[in-house]
């Protein structure tokens, strides 16, 4: 039974029922109008608006978050997320940034950033090679352990880049889309979302080249980024500078990676693994290995485009029905 929500209503001048709703109201914030949606309690007796504990709270962030969004302002949740990404405390960031030393943690207590602060705030979220600069520039203002840990944050981040852009922007959408990715099921999922696009268009969406190892098709430049996490979910603070990236990705290499993300998504790396041991290009890279001896032989683009392109004649991979059939036969056949 769901539970109806009242409160004191001063027209009525009694307890009623109410229903929340949303209202556009208009501010001036340094001499501009701006029109925000905020949320209001509305009484179902007399129709007037209702003063509900923690609404104004909640007006107060919806405002907020709608202004930053409107002027390019970075959120709080940007600058937690900076604090976070170069393992730095909120004086020492202040410091690098070029700001005075308890700037920061003002902006976390509420305080709006100037447009020009903000786009500091961004570009350091976004660039590690510019967070690098701000850090030799302002290496005298702060301390050498501040200043050690920055560094080492700096250069695990640009190691990100040590695989292509493309590459980067698909692994980003995965982790948006997915609630849990461990290594395993990443590097599949990388690997069905090359053959398909490749069967699909004619062309492949990665520059990489995959190998074929005993546990499936792996991208070694992506293995050695997340080698830490073994066979755990993949929790990597370093991706959120790449948050939104996705939207560098055309129609068609979206709609190939919703296709994947939606069907052999579903299942489990090991489901994956099984999967891709079954097929034509993993079995011929591996030909002259035993099951159980690494190596690193090259798993040939060709050999994934012209396998794909057979299995889209038969299944049509362009449809998720058709990938469902697929790994339905497929997974039958790794019984």
């Amino acid at each position: 039974m769901v539970k109806k929500r009242m409160d004191f209503c001063i027209q009525c001048r009694k307890d009623t029922e109410y229903i929340l709703r949303k209202k556009i109201v208009k501010k001036v914030i340094r001499e501009k109008e701006y029109s925000f949606t905020i949320t209001v309690a509305m009484c179902t007796e007399c129709g007037e608006e209702m003063h509900i504990p923690g609404l104004i709270d909640k007006n107060t962030q919806e405002i907020d978050e709608q202004y930053r969004l409107k002027e390019g302002i970075v959120s709080i949740e940007d600058i937690k997320k900076l604090l976070e990404l170069y393992k730095i405390g909120k004086a020492p960031l202040s410091l690098a940034l070029g700001f005075g030393e308890v700037t920061i943690t003002r902006y976390l207590e509420g305080q709006i950033p100037s447009k020009e602060y903000s786009d500091i705030i961004r570009l350091a979220l976004t660039s590690p090679a510019y967070m690098r600069e701000l850090l030799k520039e302002n290496r005298d203002r702060i301390t050498d352990s501040a200043y050690h840990k920055s560094t080492v944050a700096v250069h695990s981040l640009e190691s990100l880049f040590s695989v292509s852009d493309k590459m980067l922007w698909v692994i980003s959408y995965i982790f948006e889309e997915i609630e849990e990715v461990t290594p395993l099921m990443l590097q599949k999922l990388l690997y069905f979302i090359q053959g398909i696009y490749y069967a699909l268009y004619d062309e492949p969406m990665f520059e990489e080249d995959c190998e074929a190892w005993i546990h499936g098709p792996v991208y070694p430049e992506v293995y050695r980024l997340f080698k830490n996490f073994k066979y755990n979910p993949i929790d990597d603070v370093r991706f959120v500078i790449l948050k939104g990236q996705k939207n560098e990705l055309s129609n068609e290499e979206r709609k190939v990676i919703d296709l994947v993300i939606n069907t052999f998504g579903l299942y489990s790396g090991k489901v994956l693994e099984r999967i891709t041991h079954k097929e034509k290009p993993w079995k011929d890279a591996r030909m002259s290995c035993d099951d159980d001896i690494p190596s690193k032989e090259l798993l040939p683009k060709d050999s994934i485009y012209e396998y794909y392109k057979s299995v889209n004649e038969q299944y049509d991979i362009s449809s998720e029905n058709g990938l469902r059939q697929y790994i339905r036969d497929m997974t039958e056949l790794s019984l």
